[in-house]
């Protein structure tokens, strides 16, 4: 720097043969600051991604070095705590597992050609012989829905969810709405929520399937019922 600095005063001075010639202290200082501002002093200065970096690892340098300082220990503690934050977290991720996207309500049952319910229990039943029971859960939850169309139980309605679905048909078979609104969240929970079905979750939408096969309707069991006891009191 000091070479730099005579570099630029005798540029401006002359030549080291001549007598030295007296320069006020602001245009020495303009000179100086000219002359090393030439691309010849700076062909090493770092790059800029270098000098970020650089700026980058004194900030953490200082932050941890505060961080220490206000920690009981000294980096010591640091340490400690920083380790007890990681168990922490570790211990929460395997409690929890990783966090899944919640079932959505708004996609429908039905996502291609119509199909028979005996059609989606052949599915199922091809799905389950080999092992993959979420493919067999949801084929036979619609193999469910469609029977129940088939019957009439249900309005045959284009968009209509598993939820949806199980609702409706709660209120026409209310011996069976709890199984049908957890046969429904099954299939939402492995058709939109990432969870895998099991052997004993299909076995017990598929016990639910044949036993709605053989079960009437509310309505007509009352109204049965109604008769019934008309004619008994004609009859007395």
């Amino acid at each position: 720097m000091l070479r730099a600095t005579d570099t630029a005063v005798r540029a401006v001075g002359g030549s080291g043969d001549q007598p030295p010639v007296t320069i006020p202290r602001g245009p020495a200082r303009e000179a100086a600051r000219r002359e090393l501002s030439k691309r010849m002093y700076h062909e090493n200065d770092p790059g800029l991604f270098e000098r970020a970096l650089n700026a980058f690892w004194d900030w953490l340098d200082r932050l941890l070095n505060s961080a220490a300082a206000a920690t009981p220990g000294g980096t010591v503690g640091l340490i400690v705590v920083a380790l007890f934050v990681v168990a922490v977290l570790a211990a929460l991720w395997w409690r929890l597992g990783t966090p899944r996207r919640q079932p959505s309500t708004t996609t429908v049952l039905f996502d291609d050609r119509p199909r028979s319910a005996a059609e989606h229990r052949a599915t199922a039943e091809a799905h389950a012989a080999q092992g993959h029971w979420n493919q067999a859960v949801q084929e036979r939850m619609r193999a469910i829905v469609r029977s129940l169309e088939e019957r009439t139980l249900l309005d045959v309605r284009p968009g209509r969810t598993a939820d949806e679905a199980a609702a409706e048909a709660g209120r026409t078979l209310p011996a069976h709405a709890d199984r049908l609104r957890a046969a429904a969240r099954e299939f939402d929970d492995v058709t939109y929520g990432g969870r895998g079905a099991t052997e004993q979750s299909y076995h017990r939408i598929a016990e639910l399937d044949r036993d709605l096969e053989r079960a009437r309707p509310a309505l007509a069991h009352s109204t049965a019922n109604t008769a019934h006891s008309t004619r008994q009191g004609a009859a007395q």
